[in-house]
């Protein structure tokens, strides 16, 4: 029989429904008979104990809100009787230990990869084309449209069909006799923004590292980048943030400025001659094997609910542990989903000067937030609150559980790029697509994406792998949930055992042998984050 209930960790006070349960229903739980009052969906959590208020809220083994009012023990948690509430971090106060796991039957493990010259190994072997300047945009529209009619014979978009048989009003079919791709080593990309001139210039200057951090990502091969001429970010600004991530870069940089070459033709004439020149060559090529410390793993969820912090980002946190301790990268990001799991991070942090700036910037980030009005306790959204997470706190310490138990390697600003294996904590907003931009461009091969309720989150240049915290997710959205962890709710798998299976599925991604459903779905989502106002 299923259990009922799941208390996180033992000095919790509250306690997970695993399926939905009636009020006055009796719950047997840790030895004693619990009277549910009130009806409970599954996810929600429930009181174990009578709650005055002011009293202290515990998941997770942190403090996640206070009672607003009475509650009693079986009644269900909700905003209207719980508040956000976050203990307050001013340093480290412990000493930090890790005990690694075992790794030994996966020590020689393989996945098939791109080397580049700098010794990382990429996961996908992309030609990108990007502008510095939003004005380029339709320039850049264009060479994806003639680019990939040339390039990528695509499969008939059935909803085209569908509209052209409504036109008609006849039956439509449209056929390709045989989907083959020009090139079989290389994908060609396309990133627009609407960033690079008219705001501050510290925001020209962020884009700049964001860019030059996609050119640095060891999923690229090249790149072809548009410039208008007169705009905030100037070429020597990227140059310059290109040649500090790596200043030995042998990738070829194919650069256009528009108020130097005179017409669009002219212009798009001489990108596409380079441009299919350099593409040829880059398609030699070829996956080699790459042993899984090559890995730079991004950890990222979005559409959260009340299983996530129990199935998906906990394997999450196994997987990160296992590629920490074959001596991999793993980046956990989404600053404001991290707040109220500030002190256990600070102590593991291996050099206290992290600690004190992952301190700063979560500080910074959040006054910059009660600035504009609001709050981190505003991060919740709609769907993650009718799923069950009601506070910010109670939200970030289940996502905090993708970064598993290893020590904090490093701190990275947005735009930063990865120094150190290990695990890396990166400052990114919550928001699902700027921190997965952040987190490829600060070097992610691969980003492993957790979702409770769905979402359809790629990326131009890495893979994302999504995982569902749930099975229902699965079977109700299976065109973009690549991995499913509901079977530990069911208690029919482990963590570890789920883990497993991921880090197997991430290898036949990484090696070319399993298309994600994101990009399957060419779902190649970049939005940079955009700290600054417009001028």
């Amino acid at each position: 029989m299923q259990n009922k209930l799941i208390k996180v960790n033992a000095s919790d006070n509250v306690a997970v429904a695993l399926i939905d349960l009636n009020a006055g229903a009796l719950v047997s739980f840790e030895g004693e008979d619990i009277k549910i009052v009130s009806n409970v969906k599954s996810k929600h959590k429930i009181a174990l104990a009578n709650f005055k208020p002011n009293d202290k809220i515990i998941m997770y083994g942190v403090l996640v809100g206070l009672a607003n009012t009475t509650i009693k023990k079986g009644d269900v948690l909700t905003v209207d009787n719980v508040t956000h509430q976050s203990e307050k971090v001013f340093g480290k106060t412990a000493s930090f230990n890790w005990e690694s796991p075992n790794v030994e039957k996966w020590k020689n493990k393989t996945f098939l990869g791109y080397h580049r010259d700098d010794g990382q190994v990429g996961t996908e072997n992309v030609w990108l084309f990007f502008p510095l300047v939003f004005c380029e945009n339709r320039n850049i529209e264009i060479l994806k449209d003639i680019f990939e009619r040339e390039l990528i014979k695509q499969k008939p978009n059935p909803h085209q069909i569908l509209l052209r048989s409504l036109v008609s009003g006849e039956d439509e079919v449209e056929k390709i006799d045989k989907q083959t791709d020009v090139f079989e080593n290389i994908d060609v990309k396309f990133i627009t923004h609407a960033s690079g001139c008219g705001g501050i210039r510290q925001d020209a200057e962020s884009l700049a590292k964001l860019l030059a951090g996609y050119v640095n990502n060891p999923n690229v091969a090249g790149a072809t980048v548009l410039s208008l001429g007169c705009q905030n970010l100037q070429i020597n600004i990227f140059e310059d943030a290109l040649n500090k991530i790596n200043p030995v870069n042998k990738k070829p940089v194919l650069i256009y400025e528009q108020q130097q070459m005179g017409t669009v033709d002219n212009m798009l004439s001489t990108i596409i001659k380079d441009t299919f020149a350099a593409i040829k060559e880059a398609n030699k090529i070829e996956r080699k094997p790459a042993p899984l410390s090559k890995l730079q793993i991004g950890l990222e969820c979005g559409g959260s609910d009340g299983f996530s912090g129990i199935s998906a980002n906990p394997t999450l946190g196994a997987v990160s542990d296992l590629i920490v301790a074959l001596g991999g990268t793993a980046v956990l990001a989404e600053f404001p989903e991290l707040c109220g799991v500030e002190q256990e991070l600070v102590n593991r942090c291996v050099d206290d000067k992290d600690g004190e700036k992952f301190l700063k910037l979560m500080k910074a980030y959040e006054k910059s937030v009660v600035d504009a009005g609001s709050g981190f306790d505003m991060n919740p959204s709609p769907g993650n609150i009718k799923d069950g997470l009601i506070t910010d706190a109670m939200k970030s310490a289940g996502a905090a559980k993708k970064g598993g138990t290893s020590p904090v390697e490093s701190v990275l600003d947005y735009g930063e790029y990865i120094t150190k294996t290990g695990l890396n904590l990166l400052c990114t907003p919550g928001n699902d697509v700027e921190s997965t931009t952040g987190l490829v461009g600060s070097g992610a091969n691969l980003i492993l994406f957790t979702t409770g309720l769905g979402t359809p989150t790629g990326n131009p240049i890495a893979p994302v792998i999504k995982v569902s915290s749930n099975t229902e997710l699965k079977a109700k959205m299976p065109d973009i949930i690549d991995i499913e962890t509901g079977a530990i709710i069911r208690g029919e798998k482990t963590i570890d055992e789920m883990a497993d299976e991921m880090l197997n599925f991430i290898i036949e991604v990484a090696s070319g042998r399993i298309q994600t459903k994101a990009k399957l779905l060419n779902q190649d989502d970049f939005i940079p984050w955009k700290r600054g106002v417009s001028l």
